[in-house]
């Protein structure tokens, strides 16, 4: 589990921490809440939700920070809605926005359309002029399915990304070897990944941090700042200003990661390696 740590340039026994910031662009809150986690806090990556109405704006804000794309396929929100920008019908739910399931994208997406929607998502990043570090998985919609991960692993091969994967023990239990499939691509991946269900994850990553293990750990968090806005379409608004608080320079989280001698990393340095070929 070290082998990345030393492809990377540190000592096997290093304990590297990537701080990830999902869902850039889902809301104004949300993108003030992740470029100042980015600029002024311990963030060392964030990805966009490419879909959202505030994407554009977080485009606009872009200063060449550390950003990925969050690849999606959902809009979980019973009244804030935002739908495929390939107008896709199997990805609609009828109610003007994607489906607000998991299970509902799988139940009904034609993997066509999924395919040209998830690329469509990255190639428009890249012409709003992100220098794209990286893919992830929206509520792990195209993770958890063979099917789905196919198209996930695809565009991560072809784009020359990283990506995010859960660990080997999810392997057992949705019965198919993403990892390994991804390792044989040459596509690189954390050694660990901190799942945390739901938003809010400051007990999560301080228990993480006490105990930190070897190699390249993944946390990530869903920062926002408290504004009418995020209060009203969010009902998990306060884990949200939480997130913000636990990662901006208003929180001790810093002193944890120096105390777990763990050192900060983006995704870009995973991604430089994988496109140097030197990515096992």
């Amino acid at each position: 589990m070290t082998v990345l740590a030393e492809q990377l340039g540190f000592r096997p026994e290093a304990k590297l921490l990537i701080v990830n910031c999902d869902d850039l662009g889902s809301s104004h809150a949300a993108n003030l809440g992740v470029y100042e986690a980015l600029r002024e806090g311990v963030a060392t990556s964030a990805t966009l939700m490419v879909p959202c109405p505030w994407a554009r704006d977080a485009a606009a804000r872009y200063r060449g920070e550390d950003v990925g794309v969050h690849l999606t396929l959902n809009a979980e929100y019973d009244l804030y809605r935002w739908g495929p920008i390939t107008h896709a019908p199997s990805l609609l739910d009828g109610d003007g926005g994607f489906p607000r399931t998991v299970e509902d994208v799988w139940d009904h997406a034609d993997l066509d359309e999924v395919r040209r929607e998830l690329r469509a998502q990255v190639e428009r990043a890249i012409f709003w002029g992100f220098d794209v570090s990286h893919l992830d998985s929206h509520m792990g919609t195209v993770q958890m399915r063979p099917e789905f991960f196919d198209v996930y692993l695809e565009l991560a091969a072809d784009f020359g990304l990283p990506m995010r994967l859960s660990g080997a023990s999810t392997e057992r239990v949705v019965g198919f070897p993403f990892r390994q499939l991804a390792a044989e691509e040459g596509v690189l991946f954390p050694d660990h990944l901190l799942v945390i269900p739901g938003v809010g994850s400051r007990r999560a990553i301080e228990r993480v941090l006490a105990d930190l293990r070897p190699g390249v750990t993944e946390v990530y968090v869903h920062p926002a700042v408290d504004t009418p806005e995020l209060r009203a379409f969010a009902p998990d608004w306060a884990a949200r200003v939480d997130d913000h608080d636990l990662i901006t320079g208003h929180s001790t989280l810093r002193a944890l990661a120096e105390r777990a001698g763990a050192t900060l990393i983006g995704y870009r340095e995973l991604r430089d390696l994988q496109r140097a070929g030197r990515g096992q």
